[in-house]
């Protein structure tokens, strides 16, 4: 038996094994000579590899109703660690063929049942599960309970929106960006709202109603929550994941379980049911021509897509970032119906996205390069080795103190930092002399010494602008490869930041194959009014 799986609780002595890795989030105090090295990098790879299996699975989660609210059924890896578990499923899988003992420690009662499975591992007793799992079901009830009453002020304080809502026009269905402004500066789209003649924003219920009051401007913005109904609210508290009794056994069935008690422990399932509800009503009662949104297929999208053809509505998805090879929610096998709840049309920013959502399956047809609405012209940037290196940090809050704590360690080296919060989830930074918080983008300094990203465009375009540029690998999770197939990125976690640091130099890359400029004709043609009302194919 190459492994022995144990908690924390339960750890055998040295002499019962020659390595060990720890999945729990804090490591346990044992000898780091013996530790497993390269484990971000590790853990990474087996994410790839595991990469068709969650794909292959979430078709199958997708099949059932409530699959909609739950993200492990849409390989929403961005904020589901569905993958995450099948990849420490898989390094267990890769020790246990193995001459070498290694020790594997694992708290949670979820996993650990399920590498007990797994041919060459030796476990001891599980961690207790039945607690936890009431835990997390008080929990989930109690806090769908209170997303619903937060979802009835937000109905209480915008539902006079709804007279001033638009039939048969075209809507941008965005959410509440802090960069979109009342005039029509979008977040996403930039000025395309004002470009669309009677166009309408219509934003989404992750808005809040102060934020939907700050934008509605001349009635050019409305907010979805307006087309709620109280007796739906009364629907939210009961409104979770329900995967079916067979897809909660077999080779994965305790992870599916885990999935299901850890997202049914939250109020997503309440705030997703929400936002399906407010658009089936929208839908019906303003009849929109056209919708486009920024597209990232997950679990409502599919279900607004699905509607909406049924309505005789077209979709235009616009794939407003870019897509790296991790990011499995874009990949249409991913759904259960396929094709059947992906967009009529996805303009994408450039020709590289383009090319790899064709290599995906979406239809050729289905796609075009509409330019890149976000990204602004990308100068070319100076470096100074005596400069400061400027941390893009993730919107991911542990990711993002990873950076920072990784950072902190090399200031003895006499490294310089600016840390830059992900302008959705900020964490504090405490500023001293050697890391400095700003507000600014790295393109408004001449002298950086490089720019260290996770799961952020940031990094690609610091790329592009000529800068040394190293992709954090974070420990014990995924920060997601963003980066498109035709560009590769040096890649360092927290103990080889400092040597990555010291080698990085700067690529050439082309800019408009990732982030072509804007087609404003194409976007005008295709968002434009249709007085047909065609059928979208």
């Amino acid at each position: 038996m190459p492994v022995r799986l144990r908690h924390s609780r339960e750890l055998p002595p040295p002499s019962l094994y020659d390595h060990w890795f720890s999945i729990n989030p804090s490591s346990p105090e044992l000898s780091a000579d013996r530790m497993v090295p390269a484990m971000a990098s590790r853990l990474e790879q087996a994410f790839d590899q595991s990469a068709d299996d969650w794909l292959e699975l979430a078709h199958e989660l997708g099949s059932t109703p409530s699959a909609g609210l739950a993200h492990a059924s849409a390989c929403a890896a961005n904020v589901s660690d569905f993958g995450l578990m099948l990849a420490w499923s898989k390094i267990t899988t890769d020790f246990a063929n193995k001459p070498e003992m290694v020790l594997v420690v694992c708290d949670d009662p979820w996993l650990y049942r399920h590498l007990c499975e797994i041919d060459g591992v030796e476990f001891g007793r599980a961690p207790g599960i039945l607690l936890r799992s009431l835990k997390l079901t008080v929990r989930g009830y109690l806090s769908r309970v209170r997303c619903a009453l937060t979802l009835a002020i937000n109905h209480l304080l915008t539902r006079e929106q709804k007279s001033v809502g638009k039939t048969h026009t075209t809507f941008f269905l965005v959410y509440g960006h802090p960069r979109s402004t009342a005039e029509g500066e979008d977040g996403y789209f930039g000025p395309l709202l004002n470009e669309i003649p009677g166009a309408q924003r219509i934003l989404h219920v992750d808005c809040s109603s102060r934020r939907a009051r700050q934008l509605r401007g001349n009635d050019q913005s409305v907010s979805l929550h307006a087309w709620g109904h109280f007796y739906d609210l009364l629907k939210l508290p009961l409104a979770r994941w329900k995967p079916s009794p067979a897809q909660k056994s077999g080779t994965s069935g305790w992870l599916v379980r885990r999935a299901e008690r850890l997202e049914g422990g939250t109020g997503q399932g309440a705030m997703i049911k929400w936002q399906q509800l407010c658009q089936r009503r929208w839908l019906d009662e303003l009849q929109p021509d056209c919708v486009v949104w920024p597209w990232e297929n997950h679990g409502w999208e599919r279900e607004f897509v699905r509607v909406a053809r049924a309505r005789g509505v077209r979709t235009v998805g616009y794939q407003h970032s870019v897509i790296g090879r991790q990011m499995l929610n874009y990949r249409p096998h991913s759904n259960a119906d396929d094709l059947a709840s992906i967009p009529d049309m996805i303009l994408c920013t450039g020709p590289s996205t383009a090319g790899q959502l064709a290599a995906w399956g979406i239809p050729k047809n289905r796609l075009k390069v509409g330019g890149a609405l976000r990204i602004a012209d990308i100068s070319s940037a100076q470096t100074s080795a005596s400069g400061p290196v400027y941390l893009a940090l993730s919107f991911d809050a542990d990711t993002a103190r990873q950076m920072i704590d990784a950072a902190a360690k090399l200031t003895a080296d006499g490294y310089r930092f600016l840390a830059k919060n992900h302008p959705m989830q900020p964490v504090s930074v405490s500023d001293n002399k050697h890391i400095i918080q700003t507000q600014k983008a790295f393109s408004a300094y001449d002298n950086l010494r490089a720019v260290v990203y996770a799961a952020s465009t940031v990094g690609l375009e610091a790329a592009i602008a000529g800068l040394p540029t190293i992709r954090f690998q974070a420990d014990k999770k995924i920060a997601l490869d963003i980066l498109p197939p035709t560009v590769s990125l040096t890649a360092a976690d927290a103990a080889g930041l400092g040597q990555a640091l010291a080698d990085v130099s700067p690529l050439q890359i082309d800019r408009d194959e990732i982030f072509s400029p804007v087609d404003l004709d194409l976007w005008k043609r295709t968002l434009s009014r249709d007085p047909t009302r065609h059928q979208p194919p």
